[in-house]
């Protein structure tokens, strides 16, 4: 065995997790791992902001199911990344990352960009340490990659001092990091859906991480054996197929007012993999956490976080894909078939089209986009009131075609489009994003360039802080204050990055901008919207 610095160490660690493809913003204090991915066959993608980075890496983990893997400088640099990590921390996705630090020798003199990263990460991420020994780095990958995959999957942050770094050794490699692996009893999965069907109005509510094609199938065929209604959570819309008759909605930001009706009337809930906290249950008022009412059975994979929040009833501490599979050939029956029906009738009801002032029609174009890629395209957003019209309106087919932020992160739609394009660059990957939310990380507009990746973006353009405008309207009516946006011209704003932009003023023009999106290349589609539109989507 010969030595090796601990860049070379690093890289060899990446390699030996499976490590593909990580996304990066270079800095100097780390230039020894730079070196180490020099030899492998890794994928560095280079972004131009830590938080397009972070979010783009987070969007990957999603895609994938693997941990999505940052390098980020020290000081501003992990700073920066800090809203991508609070995104996965919050949509509990595996990601580790890790950060150049200052040297050892150099610690506590309030040295250039000197930051205390555990102290500093420690609230947002599962696991945040520093390695100070180059003989330890296999140990601390490990831990990492465990960590970040293991119950509640989440971020995991390791600073690596630049002498650290840079350092050699001579120590041997550790294997793959191993997912626990946690058997479900079957006997203890069909006593939960058993004592779920004895209840006259049972409902399921589908969430939360490490979901697969194969658990959505699985999902799909329990409910029809079953005849049980299927809801899911925020942005988890592609968890079922929408166009499945036991599919009722999703409990989100601007849900169905009759779907949020349904889960407080609901006798029995089964929460398989979610956490249910505040957005399913519209700020804990459709499930009170100090008296449900109702039966709660509880499927998580971190027995910490049942009972966190709400009190179940029963419980099991288990993935949820590994409960739906035990459960493969299910055959009881609810009491009254009427329940699911009635909740389907009221999501069919809850998608038609409620016309919008102005010649651009938001629930025209989500309904249009929608149904001219039918489960094909992977579609991406950020936050803002334009998401209103794409959870309501769209329609998700294929598992993991939904990539959007629980946390409600502006800024992620465009990271998590050229995430998604580079993983499946067969596929149409369209960003729907307001002009604030774009303009958070429109520099990744450059990233795509560089990497190939031809995505469509979708701006919906008003001109504001949409969403911030519809709640100052609501409070402060008559008193406009901080919400108001200058944009760039998007069309020679394409331009200038190598794409096409296209203007749409009316709806006969958004046909040829997606004839001509369709054909490969970057291309930004403004959609002009008629600032009177956000008075009709208070209830959204």
């Amino acid at each position: 065995m010969s030595k090796r610095h601990g860049g070379k160490i690093l890289a060899d660690q990446l390699a030996i997790n499976g490590v593909r493809r990580v996304f990066s913003v270079p800095g100097e204090s780390f230039l020894a791992a730079l070196d180490g991915l020099y030899d492998h066959a890794i994928q560095n993608v280079v972004c131009r902001q830590e938080g397009g980075a972070a979010m783009m890496a987070e969007a990957h983990a999603k895609l994938t199911g693997e941990p999505g893997v940052l390098f980020v400088t020290r000081g501003p640099g992990a700073t920066n990344a800090s809203s991508g990590l609070h995104v996965a921390m919050q949509d509990q996705t595996p990601m580790v990352v890790f950060v150049g630090q200052i040297a050892l020798t150099d610690r506590d003199r309030g040295a250039f960009q000197e930051v205390d990263y555990r102290r500093f990460f420690s609230p947002l991420v599962k696991w945040a340490a520093e390695v100070e020994t180059t003989a330890r780095l296999p140990e601390y990958i490990a831990r990492a990659f465990h960590v970040a995959r293991s119950g509640r999957p989440g971020p995991v942050v390791l600073a690596l001092p630049e002498d650290v770094l840079s350092a050699e050794a001579d120590v041997p490699d550790l294997g793959p990091a191993q997912v626990p692996q946690q058997p479900v009893d079957a006997g203890a999965a069909h006593a939960l859906l058993d004592r779920l069907l004895s209840h006259d109005r049972p409902l399921v509510v589908a969430g939360g991480p490490g979901w697969s094609a194969e658990a959505q199938a699985d999902l799909q065929a329990l409910a029809e054996a079953t005849g049980l209604p299927v809801a899911v959570t925020f942005r988890r819309q592609d968890y079922m197929d929408n166009g499945h008759p036991n599919y009722i909605g999703d409990l989100g930001v601007g849900m169905n007012p009759r779907l949020g009706a349904r889960l407080r009337a609901a006798d029995a809930l089964l929460i398989l993999g979610a956490r249910l906290g505040e957005t399913a249950t519209n700020g804990y008022t459709l499930v009170d956490p100090a008296a449900p009412g109702k039966t709660i059975l509880h499927v998580h994979p971190d027995p910490d976080e049942i009972g966190a929040v709400y009190q179940p009833t029963a419980s099991l501490a288990a993935p949820a894909p590994a409960v739906l599979a035990a459960l493969r050939g299910a055959n009881g029956r609810i009491r009254d078939a009427a329940w699911t029906q009635a909740a389907r009738a009221d999501y069919e009801a809850w998608q038609v089209p409620q016309e919008t002032p102005g010649d651009v029609k938001m629930e025209q174009v989500v309904r249009l986009i929608s149904d001219r890629y039918a489960g094909r395209a992977i579609y991406t957003n950020g936050a803002g009131n334009y998401a209103a019209f794409l959870h309501r309106y769209g329609r998700y087919h294929g598992y993991r075609t939904q990539l959007a932020p629980t946390s409600g992160s502006m800024g992620y739609g465009l990271p998590a489009a050229v995430a998604a394009k580079l993983e499946h660059p067969d596929r149409p990957v369209i960003c729907f994003a307001g002009d604030g939310c774009l303009q958070m990380t429109i520099q990744e507009l450059s990233t795509a360039r560089q990497h190939g990746a031809d995505i469509t973006v979708i701006i919906a353009n008003n001109g504001r802080y949409g969403t911030i405008r519809m709640h100052q309207e609501n409070h402060y009516p008559g008193r406009v204050s901080g919400t108001e946006l200058f944009n760039p011209d998007y069309v020679q704003l394409a331009a200038a990055y190598g794409g096409t932009g296209h203007l749409v003023t009316g709806m006969d023009q958004l046909a040829p901008a997606l004839d001509a999106a369709d054909r490969g290349g970057l291309h930004l589609i403004e959609l002009r919207l008629d600032a009177r539109m956000l008075s009709t989507t208070k209830s959204l």
